[in-house]
């Protein structure tokens, strides 16, 4: 039993109540496939929307599969770059279609906070096989990088395809050579500051926003605000 001051380990809040999610199912247990025994039994503490309390990681991905947008999310790896992890956890939020790791196969999932379990997360050995296999789908997917690069599109004003892979590099560098060489164009985030950049993981989150407000169906219950 955790005391007051403790934290779960796998509470992903600084504050706030000790303990996140719910405890044991009172009464009698819901019916249907989606719903996980041990969870019903023991408590659900997982950092997910209400409507998965309960529900098994299998169910979860499946519904997301039913309505996931049309952006991939694609992060070059060859630093182990700790923002990969907040990266993906921003696809997830913005419900991306595939997550992308390009160059190493191992990545920091610290930042993650365990979504890359409900992502599909493909790896890929360098970016002319990423490119080859966005390029190869039944629908073909644009890859767009970003970097501050002469002739970059300003993402304030282009519309964006539908049908899109953002291509990250790691922070400091930006894109490598070969990614810019691949990639069927390039954008970059207006800044008024006196910073030439701003932190990679960031400049993710406003590209996958961006595709939102263009493409995202808000009228329903699937967006939710926290």
């Amino acid at each position: 039993m955790l005391t007051e001051d403790e934290r779960a380990p796998y509470d992903p809040m600084p504050h706030g109540p000790t303990e996140v999610g719910v405890g044991p199912w009172e009464g009698p247990w819901p019916e249907g496939e989606q719903f996980d025994p041990d969870l019903l039994r023991e408590g659900d503490r997982r950092n997910v929307v209400d409507r998965y309390r309960y529900w098994s990681m299998d169910a979860i991905v499946a519904d997301l599969d039913t309505r996931r947008h049309d952006f991939h999310v694609a992060i070059e790896n060859w630093q182990h770059d700790f923002n990969i992890g907040t990266i993906v956890r921003t696809a997830n939020a913005f419900l991306a279609k595939e997550v992308h790791i390009v160059g190493n196969r191992r990545w920091n999932r610290r930042g993650a906070m365990v979504t890359d379990r409900y992502q599909h997360v493909r790896h890929h050995a360098d970016v002319p096989a990423l490119a080859a296999y966005l390029h190869g789908l039944v629908e073909p997917v644009r890859l767009l990088g970003i970097d501050n690069l002469p002739g970059s599109e300003h993402l304030e004003t282009m519309e964006l395809p539908r049908r899109v892979c953002f291509l990250f590099g790691q922070e400091g560098p930006g894109l490598s050579e070969q990614a810019r060489a691949e990639c069927d164009g390039t954008f970059s985030i207006a800044q008024f500051g006196s910073t030439r950049s701003i932190n990679a993981s960031s400049a993710a989150a406003i590209a996958m926003h961006t595709w939102v407000r263009q493409y995202a169906d808000l009228s329903g219950d699937a967006a939710w605000r926290g």
